[in-house]
């Protein structure tokens, strides 16, 4: 398969980190990532670390590949990194300055740190927290955006400013775009949305389904989702920005969130899960430019086969 310089400082055998984005990456689906010989993430924002330590831990148990965690600064909880770290083999950070601390903590714990950038300056922070590796997120990525400009532009700033090994997300979902960032010198690179429409995906059905009908050009970068988190552009699917925007009620329906069921206000950041009720559509239903690759539900050891096999196809193809 490909080797990389991520590949073996992880411990995995295909160079794929799945995105943790919040309500798609289930423990079901981090385990599954693994086996297939990618990085799997998850993601548990809001959930007490007691809680946090025990859903890991039994996932790390469920899986002989790696798996880890993602942190939103924003939300970060010191207690759940530290619940975490000792049963990953990577706790990740996005959205936030690197802080050496708590890198220093997941270290403490045995485990490696990334960080989520999106320039340049903030890469080279990152490394100079400790990190060990980064990834370097352009403006076609799906969910939260922390930059300004595209890939590969963004990808050849990160290269030049850092030694660490590097991941390329945003916009990758075909073998295609998976080869031409690893060609561009990406150590591997990470995989949202494509990851959202598989079977085992905790996403609600009426999203996965809105994801297969779209193209690239149904997405767009917006704040119309910043009930819970202000000032944080994002890029979702055009419909769910519509139907928000047309939606006349306070509430569009309810979610479990964290230790409780909760009421989920017009506008609100968190996208629907498989137990959500209400109005999906006018939910924040994210999607990267990658979208038009999901073309059906698949299992998530499918996709990981079909790029990385793919990949290195038209890797070696290429020369």
């Amino acid at each position: 398969m490909l080797e990389t310089a991520f590949t073996r400082l992880v411990g995995c055998s295909v160079p794929i980190q799945q995105a943790g984005m919040g309500g798609a990456a289930t423990p079901k689906l981090a385990a599954a990532v693994a086996d297939a010989g990618g990085l799997g993430m998850v993601n548990m924002v809001m959930v007490p670390a007691d809680d946090v330590a025990v859903a890991v831990a039994a996932l790390a148990k469920s899986t002989t590949g790696p798996v880890g965690i993602n942190f939103l600064m924003p939300f970060l909880d010191v207690a759940a990194v530290e619940a975490a770290a000792p049963h990953c083999r990577v706790v990740e950070f996005f959205y936030g300055d690197p802080q050496a601390g708590l890198v220093e903590r997941v270290h403490t714990a045995g485990s490696l740190a990334d960080w989520q950038v999106g320039s340049a300056d903030e890469a080279k922070a990152a490394v100079q927290a400790g990190c060990d590796f980064v990834v370097a997120q352009g403006t076609e990525a799906g969910g939260h955006i922390r930059g300004t400009v595209g890939l590969l532009a963004l990808l050849d700033e990160v290269l030049d400013a850092v030694e660490v090994p590097v991941l390329a997300a945003g916009g990758i979902g075909s073998p295609r775009a998976m080869a031409a960032a690893l060609a561009a010198g990406a150590a591997g690179v990470r995989v949202g949305t494509r990851f959202v429409a598989t079977a085992e995906s905790g996403s609600h059905p009426a999203y996965i389904q809105a994801l297969v009908e779209a193209s690239a050009a149904d997405t767009v970068i917006t704040m119309a989702f910043s009930g819970m988190w202000p000032d944080a552009p994002h890029r979702a699917l055009r419909s769910a920005v519509a139907a928000v925007e047309a939606f006349e009620g306070e509430t569009v329906g309810e979610m479990d969130l964290g230790p409780a069921r909760m009421t989920i206000p017009k506008g609100a950041t968190p996208s629907p899960t498989k137990d959500t009720t209400g109005a999906i559509p006018a939910m924040a239903l994210y999607a990267g430019e990658s979208v038009g690759n999901v073309v059906q539900v698949q299992s998530a050891g499918e996709v990981v086969r079909e790029l990385a096999e793919g990949a290195e196809r038209l890797l070696r193809a290429w020369g």
